[in-house]
């Protein structure tokens, strides 16, 4: 068995090495494997930090050995405060009844009817556009105010067969808090509790009072509704697991579930569509095929679920994407329940384990031309040839996004949509996006795109 990895040395317990990467994670995870190779340790606090690169060793930490780790609790702790005891944080038992429970919600009978409200929320979209561009010939969007705002509609008429306009700006504003304020204690050993007079309590205190509210109205509405109103919602109600002697989620289990997938339904999947269409607006040729394919397999009616499957180059671009711009730069920190070998290496118990998507997916070894955008690459027979575990923008593994279905099928149905009918161009004088990570990876100053 190997010792620890090597990496910098810090002999004030990490606290020089942590605050180098603040301001740069995404440079600095680049530059650790640079200068360590594929295995990276050092001491932080009172543990010591693995971080592994290899499509290897991400195999084995989330799919060989997942039972030998749990999500670091001060990390799950943090999210907590607002998702309580959903399926993103329950562990153990209680997750594997959970996420059976949720993962009915994804069903293929619902993912029909989830499509066609995806579309029509699309519609809505580039229908608010018409008047300008018929007007100027085009117009210039925010493209991530844009996204946030759809992918929201998105969630919430899946979610809770409801519009939100009256508060999505408060949904969106307190999403936006709660993501900020989670990086910050992600990253800081202690965090105050929420009574605490802090100005960051007092924020996002208001910021959970908004979606509180929103959530418990639905759940509370649709209990005593009783209906079936063919929602992600209704199916959380009904949920029977016939595994467990049929039991049902409580409404405060409904609610953590519906919470967790209002957030995460629509804060990633918006990061993603803002590097989704620079893509194509830098990458005109790209866009082209795209809309091509859109053409001869949609035509001029609205796309539907059995389009996905003809649309592989639409498709492989939206991987492209993930690929080289993951929302989420990698998975939630680990911690060992048991001494584990993970490539060659012995991760002590109780000792941390992190991944990083970002650098893995820029790897020449397992992407040529890695920098390069090639949709191509996720086509066959090219696709065949990644490695395993070398790409996994929602994670793998037992613990692998249960959303990634939704987001895939939501992703290619929008960007069906909008392609009919607008083409998507860069502004000229516009600056390339810089990433900006907080809780999802976004273009740090605002991105705007010409359509047309």
């Amino acid at each position: 068995m190997k010792r620890a990895p090597h990496g910098p040395q810090d002999h004030l317990f990490g606290i020089r090495t942590m605050g180098r990467m603040k301001p740069d994670v995404l440079g600095s995870y680049s530059e650790l494997q640079a200068q360590y190779g594929d295995a990276v340790s050092f001491v932080t606090g009172p543990y010591r930090l693995f971080i592994f690169y290899h499509p290897d060793q991400v195999r084995e930490v989330l799919v060989t050995h997942a039972k030998s780790f749990i999500r670091m609790p001060h990390v799950i702790k943090v999210f907590a405060q607002w998702n309580g005891n959903s399926v993103l944080i329950a562990e153990g038992d209680d997750w594997i009844r959970q996420r059976r429970l949720v993962q009915a919600a994804f069903h293929p009978r619902r993912m029909e009817n989830y499509g066609r409200t995806i579309v029509r929320e699309a519609r809505r979209l580039t229908d608010s556009w018409r008047t300008t561009i018929e007007s100027d010939g085009h117009i210039d969007v925010d493209v991530d105010e844009a996204m946030t705002s759809l992918t929201l509609s998105i969630i919430c008429r899946t979610m809770f067969d409801s519009e939100v306009d009256d508060v999505a700006g408060e949904i969106g504003e307190a999403v936006a808090v709660l993501s900020e304020v989670a990086f910050a204690e992600m990253q800081s050993p202690v965090n105050w509790p929420l009574w605490w007079p802090s100005s960051s309590n007092r924020r996002k205190r208001c910021a959970l009072k908004t979606l509180d509210d929103v959530v418990w109205r639905f759940v509370r509405e649709r209990r005593a509704d009783g209906r079936d109103h063919g929602d992600l919602l209704s199916m959380l109600l009904s949920a029977v697991d016939e595994e467990s002697g049929g039991g049902k989620l409580t409404d405060r289990q409904v609610r953590d579930e519906a919470m967790t997938l209002m957030l995460a339904g629509h804060d990633t999947t918006a990061a993603a569509f803002d590097w989704l269409w620079y893509n194509l607006a830098a990458h005109p040729a790209v866009a082209q095929r795209c809309h091509d394919e859109v053409d001869a397999a949609v035509g001029q009616r609205d796309p539907e679920l059995a389009d996905v499957d003809r649309l592989p180059f639409l498709v492989a671009t939206i991987k492209e994407t993930l690929r080289l711009f993951p929302p989420a730069i990698g998975v939630f920190l680990r911690q060992a329940t048991s001494d584990v070998e993970i490539g060659g290496y012995t991760v002590p118990k109780g000792q941390l384990v992190t991944l990083s998507s970002y650098v893995t997916q820029r790897d020449e070894r397992w992407f040529p031309d890695a920098e390069h955008f090639d949709p191509e690459r996720f086509l066959p027979p090219r696709e065949e040839q990644i490695p395993a575990a070398a790409y996994f923008p929602f994670g793998a593994g037992p613990r692998v996004c249960i959303g990634q279905g939704f987001a895939m099928v939501e992703m290619t149905l929008v960007a069906a949509a909008v392609l009919q009918t607008r083409r998507v161009t860069t502004i000229p004088g516009e600056p390339a996006p810089e990433p900006h990570v907080t809780m999802a990876m976004r273009p740090k100053r605002p991105l705007k795109l010409r359509w047309r």
